[in-house]
């Protein structure tokens, strides 16, 4: 089922997801079992796998010489999209990148995502390669999300890249993509960042999940905003509980965001981790019960492989 059909069918009844991360090569899909079972409980109706970018590995070759390879420390997206469909009976959501990829290599995937009955699709552009300080579309790929939203929407309706006739075809995925409460790191505004996003939507895009936020004021201006100009897809929020005293630095860092100085305060004076991540359990309830109040289709919660504190949170929520 399509995230718009599940998110209708609940009647303005707040739904609850979860965005998971693949193994690093040679782990097997048991652990990751392992961290979704005790999620289950709470019945998300779709789960996100994400897809990383390619890398660059360098090989000693002897006598001083190194060789560059290409290669890919979690790969496996589609296949742990079917194996979680079929193990859980639940609707899985691939991330589809434009870094990485040609557009024959996404066709590829997008025909297999049709064999394998996955109708629900997250596109993106993905972030710069390591050692790249910006991003560089890849040779023969998109080097936005907009053109990867617009070949998606082709393939759904039975057009191909090099078939010149176009097949009848009734598969169109339910294609989401980012949003951007705080801006993506590359927009100069946050009007322009919102043009970009109002972009994708008129390409077919058929709903938003937002980056990871801590200030909910943000994320309700940033959906007000939208709607002014336009977007009236659902637009869900992404919600990560901070868990560690190094986070204060990673995520503004990696995700250039900004966290309340509250959270901030008592973070800092939080005697060791164990205590860190019982404030931001606590910080993501009520953050939550806000956004419930606000009327939010879903939420959507990063879990990078771990369930423990998620499972705390939605027992106090769902």
């Amino acid at each position: 089922m399509k995230i718009t059909e599940h998110i209708n069918n609940a009647k303005g009844k707040t739904l609850f997801s979860i965005e998971i991360v693949p193994p690093t090569k040679g782990t097997g899909i048991e652990d990751l079992y392992k961290n979704i079972d005790p999620l289950m409980e709470f019945k998300p109706p779709f789960i996100d796998v994400t897809t990383s970018r390619e890398e660059y590995i360098y090989l000693d070759k002897g006598n001083g010489l190194m060789e560059r390879k290409i290669t890919r420390m979690r790969p496996g997206t589609l296949g742990i999209c079917a194996a979680i469909q079929h193990k859980y009976n639940v609707d899985t959501v691939p991330h589809v990148l434009c870094g990485g990829f040609t557009k024959e290599e996404t066709e590829y995937l997008l025909v297999d995502c049709m064999y394998l009955g996955i109708e629900n699709i997250m596109a993106l552009r993905g972030d710069a390669m390591k050692g790249q300080q910006y991003f560089e579309p890849t040779e023969g790929g998109h080097k936005n999300a907009v053109d990867l939203v617009r070949q998606m929407n082709d393939l759904g309706r039975g057009k191909y890249l090099h078939d010149e006739k176009i097949c009848d075809g009734n598969n169109k995925f339910c294609i989401g993509v980012a949003g951007y409460p705080e801006k993506h790191i590359e927009a100069p505004s946050m009007n322009y960042d919102l043009k970009w996003l109002k972009q994708k939507v008129d390409a077919g895009a058929d709903y938003v999940v937002s980056q990871m936020f801590f200030d909910n004021k943000k994320f309700i201006d940033f959906v007000k905003s939208a709607r002014e100009i336009g977007i009236n897809v659902p637009i869900i929020p992404g919600i990560k509980p901070i868990a560690t005293k190094k986070q204060l630095q990673l995520l503004p860092q990696v995700f250039k965001i900004d966290l309340p100085e509250d959270l901030i305060s008592a973070v800092e004076n939080a005697k060791d981790n164990a205590t860190v991540k019982q404030i931001g359990i606590e910080w993501t309830i009520n953050q939550c019960r806000e956004l419930l109040d606000f009327g939010v289709p879903v939420l959507h919660f990063y879990s990078m492989g771990k369930s423990d504190n998620i499972k705390k949170i939605a027992r106090e929520l769902f």
